[in-house]
């Protein structure tokens, strides 16, 4: 789970308004964060300074959470990525905050996300192999009790993007 997920429920507030120049801004960083402020102003026309408070009044908004590089895990020799369905017959505090943890630690699990539905939780768990999946999925259930768990395989990646779209204004 992402230590930014209680920060979103404090963020769940009305959406930030956005104008074009921002939006084309955001479009800019989403693609390529190592652009220059030079590179962004040129490519939104507009002047460094501008560009720079518009970005960070982005950043105080809590729009733009941080910048990071985003790594291939195939070049790492993390071929196998698998999603992880999880089911659990426990809904107390002490076993959320156990399970929290436990995925926490965990560096394989770079998604988990809570769900609606009849599937409580699920994990992105990118891994080498099929016996690093089974060790991950070993240590998590000896560390925390799940009543079901279904792993299953990503035979290919059809789409992969960080990019979030972004809304268009409206008066």
């Amino acid at each position: 789970m992402s230590e930014h997920a209680s920060q979103n429920a404090a963020h769940a507030q009305t959406p930030v308004r956005l104008d074009e120049v921002d939006r084309k801004i955001l479009s800019l960083l989403q693609e390529d964060a190592s652009l220059s402020l030079d590179q962004i102003a040129d490519r939104v026309g507009a002047s460094k300074t501008p560009v720079w408070n518009r970005i960070r009044k982005l950043r105080e908004a809590g729009v733009i959470r941080r910048q990071v590089a985003i790594l291939d895990p195939e070049a790492l020799g993390l071929e196998a990525c698998f999603f992880v369905l999880i089911r659990t017959s426990e809904h107390e505090k002490d076993w959320a905050a156990r399970f929290l943890k436990a995925l926490r630690e965990r560096p394989e699990v770079i998604e988990a996300h809570r769900l609606a539905g009849d599937i409580d939780y699920i994990l992105k768990v990118q891994v080498r192999n099929a016996r690093a999946y089974d060790r991950f999925y070993q240590s998590l259930i000896a560390e925390v009790r799940i009543h079901n768990v279904t792993a299953l395989l990503s035979m290919e990646e059809i789409k992969n993007s960080t990019a979030l779209p972004i809304p268009e204004a409206t008066l």
